[in-house]
């Protein structure tokens, strides 16, 4: 059976159900763009069991469906569905939604992996895979994780059927999402009877993998395996789907940039790190010196980074229908998904002391470098420095696992029920021999002036004096460290509809969710980065000596004849052994002890119950047909923290620039909170002609804070400076985010295949989550800082700031007193050892940061979008901008932590396509503007921004007939970087590159 219908319609709501689940429905017979299937609506007359025939396949159909699913339904939503079953329009679930207007995202490894709404970044969105709340995992390589973030690169894009972006608030959605909800479909076979089975199979080159040393270098072609198999039986009243997949990708992802943050100053401050005062010495060798009033930024240090990164990545999903009787269907689900991921790392930088150096700066009011430089070693004092090369090896699994089952009864033709259940966990650890991150520093002490100028995008390094030298290489330090991350989420839903007359019907609901969280961190650290070693322990050969250049060919300024090439990488494992087998093996290991020294353990408990009711109402006045639905969903959580952290017990001054907390046993606490929202929402649109619809939408939504936001113990961090430590304590009382939305759109579906729209959004958002810092003096520490050894050493001539000096005199005139114990020196005779706090020496002062609800704000913005088919011919285009003017935007000039909106910008897509009975192509290029990304960097309070980026993409397919087709997908085919800087454009953060990836694939199906 063929549909065909008439370009306008007067949707009923069957017409509205039909849609949506023809949304998700795809069949086996692909088409050309002139028999492009309509737009799901036009099947509201069409009885379930006469769909068998219907095609909904290629870009067409799919933009047709997507279409009419945002038609149909009530309230504002965007989606994407499958060209055909097996194959999404894109290979990764995020980069296929950054086509979606008011879309944008973050990109990890190279790979799109979460998402940003209309300014909302991705722990302000719900995501849904089959209506059910998902469990979210992730890890971090310095410290406990407390992302509720959804990662969508985990999930594979071949068993979605299609994606739905709710974004106005309905009362029958989980809560949880401001900026959007987002419900990941998969295949159902009752909803496509028959059979459906293919297999896929490509391989993929990525072009940075040849941008990486060999000892961090992949496979240049790598496999990736898909499948699906899905039948019905005994009359279409059983089903069985099983789709599965398995790939393996083998890419780079090469950065430079300042890692360790930047340290801001107004021009007349005279404190640790800034620029000499004018009169003082070392001032006439600064060029264009920022104003007593200007901010200015000095950096911390300079990296460059390879990472070669490994990805391997299986997901599966089983599913079971039974339907003995039409008013009844059952759906029994298993979903399986297992992201790997393996990074061996190599880097090489500086890092500066903040001694004499030689600085040139942009205006004011708020200045950058464009040179900065550190005189050391050959031209003056302090002595030769540290060339750092460091190398790593990070290895992280989360494996996600959902069971659930889904009961619908229509007992009568106005009443039905929906039970659904589902246990599902997801956990992340870690996937390697040392942990999930696993760092040697190494180093030549043959570092002389250092100098980076800042003037180009790409910074290029300088560095006088001998330079590295295989027979000076050594291990500096170590850092090995484990996080952990599990979440489980249990969840029954019971869904009821009563259909009061043709015209109106009410919805009602009851929602159980018990979720728990565990999020823990361990660290094994030598911080001896003056020596941990030494350089005879080492054959020379281990060292692999290459060129910096080479691995940052797409930024600018990375050919200057200035730069700092020449640098080693080496075989993490072999001198990870060797390093173990000269100290301690322990310090070399990563610990799986979480409630031991040095660990962190936290475990929270959210018990929500939720009731919802809405009522639907279709009426016409003036032949206009008109739809309500208005609802009242209530949400109460409660909310119980437990968390395990170390005592401090004491200070040890480990190394130069080091100052680390020692541990005792581990303290335990729990604290307890709860809230409760009434939540309301209305949705209206009318057709003002039958091509143009009017919708207006209110509704308030929430997001729920982060895991560490309230956790329930206080944890110190266990590097401390000479002026006090930090730490940080959670607030189990705080309120989630509460948005008061409002929506409007103005819908044109002007043509086959073609609309045009235009929407306005206002977000007036309450409760965002500050900090407040106290002062305190937990455990009561004493600290080597400002005790007898220290001022003793002040007293004969040392300085504050030359921690090289004071450690040598305390180890020269107290080694062997209480609290210093000297280990020998290193290669430039500098001595090495820990000093310790004593009774008498100064209490530690830490700043502790608690999380409150400190802030209100509005965001609103406008979408544009236009799909438009050229008749028959084949070609097509979807566009999209969105428009989002700042608000509450950061102040550079000033100092301090403020509060701003992140992740809001401009953006827009354009996507042009042809197709016909064998050839299909698309390209599609995604562009997003400057955005603020983070108001605290490594340092603490500076900004970092985004800057503007753009992404093209390609597919081309051939279909050899309605069995065999092949594709060639082509990603970021510009080959582009994406940079990010501080206050100033000069004051870099990061340049990232990436590669393009090339994709050549078979698939056939039976």
């Amino acid at each position: 059976m063929k549909i065909t219908h008439a370009p306008s319609f007067r949707r009923t709501r069957l017409a509205s159900a039909c849609g949506l689940l023809l949304a998700g429905v795809t069949v086996a017979h692909a088409q050309g763009a002139a028999s492009a299937a309509a737009p799901a609506s036009a099947a509201s007359a069409v009885d379930r069991s006469d769909v068998q025939t219907v095609t909904v396949t290629g870009i067409r159909a799919s933009l047709d469906t997507s279409m009419a699913l945002k038609r149909d339904a009530h309230g504002i939503v965007d989606g994407i569905t499958a060209e055909d079953v097996g194959k999404f329009p894109d290979t990764n679930l995020a980069e296929a939604m950054q086509r979606i207007s008011g879309v944008a995202i973050d990109r990890s490894d190279g790979e799109g992996s979460k998402i940003t709404v209309r300014g909302f970044g991705p722990d302000y969105n719900t995501v849904l895979l089959n209506g059910r709340q998902m469990p979210a995992t992730t890890v971090q390589s310095t410290s406990a994780s407390n992302s509720r973030a959804f990662d969508f690169s985990n999930l594979a894009a071949e068993s979605v059927s299609s994606l739905e972006v709710w974004k106005t608030s309905q009362a029958s959605k989980p809560a949880g999402g401001i900026g959007a909800t987002i419900n990941i479909k998969t295949i159902r076979p009752l909803d496509a009877p028959g059979m459906i089975a293919s297999f896929g199979v490509k391989g993929i080159e990525d072009e940075s993998n040849q941008r990486l040393p060999q000892d961090d270098k992949g496979k240049d072609i790598t496999p990736e395996l898909s499948g699906i198999y899905s039948n019905t039986f005994a009359g279409h009243t059983i089903g069985v789907a099983l789709t599965g997949s398995y790939q393996v990708r083998d890419g780079g992802v090469n950065t430079a940039g300042v890692t360790s943050g930047w340290h801001t100053f107004k021009g007349d401050e005279n404190n640790w790190g800034s620029i000499p005062q004018p009169g003082t010495p070392g001032s006439q060798n600064i060029t264009n010196r920022p104003g007593p009033t200007d901010t200015y930024q000095v950096p911390q240090n300079i990296d460059y980074a390879v990472n070669g990164v490994h990805r391997a990545r299986t997901n599966g999903q089983l599913t079971l229908q039974w339907q003995p009787a039409k008013s009844f269907t059952s759906t029994l689900d298993y979903t399986f998904a297992q992201n790997r991921v393996d990074t061996k790392f190599s880097d090489v930088s500086s890092w500066f002391n903040f001694g004499p150096s030689v600085s040139s700066w942009t205006n004011g009011p708020v200045s950058g470098p464009t040179i900065y430089s550190e005189t050391l070693g050959v031209d003056g004092s302090p002595p030769l420095q540290d060339i750092a090369m460091g190398g790593g090896w990070f290895g992280v699994k989360t494996t996600l696992r959902s069971l659930g089952l889904n009961l619908d009864w229509k007992p009568t033709s106005t009443l039905k029920f929906e039970l659904d259940a589902h246990s599902s966990n997801s956990t992340s650890g870690s996937d390697s021999p040392y942990g999930t991150n696993a760092d040697l520093g190494t180093a030549s002490f043959s570092r002389g002036t250092t100098t980076v100028d800042f003037t180009q995008p790409f910074p290029v390094m300088s560095i006088a004096g001998p330079g590295a030298s295989q027979a000076l290489q050594q291990v500096t330090g170590d850092s090995f460290r484990n996080s952990y991350m599990k979440a489980d989420v249990d969840q029954l839903q019971l869904k009821g509809s009563w259909e009061a007359t043709d015209q109106s019907s009410v919805d009602f609901g009851l929602n159980v969710q018990h979720v728990k969280n565990r999020t823990a961190y361990a660290n094994v650290e030598q911080d001896s980065w003056g020596g941990a070693t030494s350089p005879a322990d080492y054959p020379d050969s281990v060292w692999h000596p290459t060129t910096l250049s080479q691995y940052f060919t797409q930024m600018t300024g990375h050919n200057s004849p200035a730069l700092f090439e020449n640098w080693f990488t080496f075989n993490f494992p072999q001198v990870r052994n060797i390093a173990a087998s000269v100290g301690n093996p322990a310090n070399y290991l990563a610990s799986a002890n979480f409630d031991g020294p040095g660990g962190t353990d936290e475990r929270t408990k959210e018990n929500t119950t939720s009731l919802y009711a809405q009522y639907n109402r279709d009426w016409e006045t003036w032949r206009m047909p008109m739809n309500l639905s208005a609802g009242l969903r209530y949400e109460k959580t409660d909310v119980t923290s437990t968390a395990s952290v170390p005592q401090a017990t004491g200070v040890e001054m480990v190394s130069q620039n080091e100052l680390d907390l020692t541990y005792g046993a581990q303290t335990f606490t729990t604290l307890k909170g709860g809230y409760h929202y009434l939540l309301p929402s209305i949705d209206f649109d009318t057709d003002l002609r039958p091509d143009l619809k009017l919708r207006l939408s209110y509704g308030d939504t929430i997001a729920r804070p982060t895991w560490d936001q309230i956790q329930g113990g206080q944890s110190l961090n266990q590097q401390v400076r000479v002026d006090g430590g930090t730490g940080s304590e959670g607030n189990p009382n705080l309120k989630p985010l509460r948005s008061h939305n409002l929506d409007a759109s103005l819908e044109w579906y002007y043509g086959r295949s073609s609309y045009a729209s235009i929407g306005f959004f206002h977000k007036n958002v309450s409760n965002y989550i500050g900090t407040s810092t106290v002062q305190a003096t937990p455990f009561n520490v004493p600290t080597p800082v400002g005790g007898a050894y220290w001022n003793a050493a002040l007293a004969n001539g040392c300085t504050t700031a030359d921690t090289t000096c004071i450690r040598n005199y305390i180890f020269a005139h107290y080694n062997g007193q209480p609290g210093v114990v000297q280990t020998g020196t290193d290669s430039l005779g500098n001595a090495i050892g820990t000093i310790s706090g004593i009774p008498g020496d100064p209490i530690t002062s830490f700043t502790i940061t608690t999380p409150v609800n400190a802030h209100n704000a509005s965001v609103r913005g406008f979408e544009f979008n236009i799909q438009n088919a050229f008749g028959n011919s084949g070609f097509g285009v979807a566009a999209n901008y969105t428009l989002v003017p700042r608000t509450l935007e950061y102040d550079n000039s000033s100092e301090g932590t403020q509060f701003a909106l992140v992740g809001l910008s401009n953006t827009y897509n354009v996507v042009g396509y042809y197709e016909d009975q064998h050839l299909n192509f698309r390209l599609a290029y995604n562009w997003r503007g400057k955005f603020l990304a983070a108001t605290q960097d490594a340092v603490g309070a500076n900004p970092v921004y985004t800057e503007p980026y753009g992404q093209f993409d390609a597919t081309l397919g051939y279909n050899v007939d309605e069995h065999l087709s092949f594709t060639l997908d082509a990603i970021n085919i510009n080959d582009g970087v994406i940079r990010q800087h501080e206050r100033t454009t000069d004051a870099l953060a990061s340049i990232t590159q990436t590669g393009r990836i090339f994709m050549l694939g078979a698939r056939y199906k039976f």
